[in-house]
């Protein structure tokens, strides 16, 4: 009798385990960024200037704009998957959660090292949850719902979407800065790397995706991404966070 049905049956713990881990690392890497304050990327900006203005902790801010990104999505006829849905909650709670333990860094050295290590830490996050392959993150689908509404280019599409956000956060008292720049010349190149090696196997990765998740709500990532749709092999590095 053959075995081969079970197979993916086995897969499952481990994606889910890769994309649990990945929102949490994501939304942890976001508060060392927060942390180091020498500039977030363009979501958090616009996250952290919103709860500037609104007295609500950035990690709850994130949630509540993953939500309405994801209402977004309905127009564009996009369909959340679980990874979409978990995403919404995971990274803003982690983030929160973080940011309560970690304390604030002090000199140039310590700035740069706790930016450094959220910007790989932030790569590795979107490495585990996008190649676990339950998809996209609602700021991601965001974009490639666009992309395909419209005909524009996803790059045109996407950088559309984060000079806006970039804009309206720094407008709203949000941190831009070098870490902003270091962020956006290394996400990329980082999160290529580590989809590279957290993918899942040859036989996991031909398996059919997830039943999507009604969008009651949501990400992800990349979040993060983070990332084109990933029901698809994983190449691309999500917008920004987790997508």
């Amino acid at each position: 009798m053959s075995l081969a049905p079970a197979r993916p049956a086995r897969r499952l713990p481990r994606r889910l385990l890769q994309l649990y881990v990945g929102l949490a690392l994501y939304g942890a890497s976001s508060a060392f960024l927060v942390r180091a304050g020498l500039g977030l990327d363009p979501w958090d900006v616009f996250h952290q200037g919103l709860a500037e203005r609104t007295g609500w902790s950035i990690g709850t801010v994130s949630v509540a704009v993953g939500a309405l990104v994801l209402l977004l999505w309905v127009p564009l006829r996009q369909r959340p998957g679980l990874g979409t849905v978990s995403n919404v909650f995971a990274v803003g709670l982690t983030m929160d959660a973080t940011l309560a333990v970690l304390p604030d860094v002090h000199g140039a050295l310590a700035q740069a090292a706790l930016l450094t290590a959220g910007i790989v830490l932030n790569g590795v996050a979107t490495g585990l949850y996008i190649a676990a392959r339950f998809g996209p993150g609602p700021r991601d689908g965001l974009m490639t719902g666009l992309h395909r509404r419209t005909g524009r280019s996803l790059r045109l599409v996407r950088t559309g979407i984060e000079l806006t956000v970039l804009a309206a956060g720094v407008l709203l008292g949000g941190t831009a800065g070098v870490g902003t720049v270091a962020y956006a010349l290394a996400i990329g190149p980082l999160s290529q790397l580590f989809l590279r090696v957290f993918a899942l196997p040859p036989q996991a990765a031909a398996e059919p995706a997830p039943a999507s998740v009604p969008a009651s709500v949501p990400a992800a990532a990349s979040a993060p991404a983070t990332a084109a749709a990933p029901a698809s092999a994983p190449t691309a590095a999500p917008a920004s966070a987790c997508g």
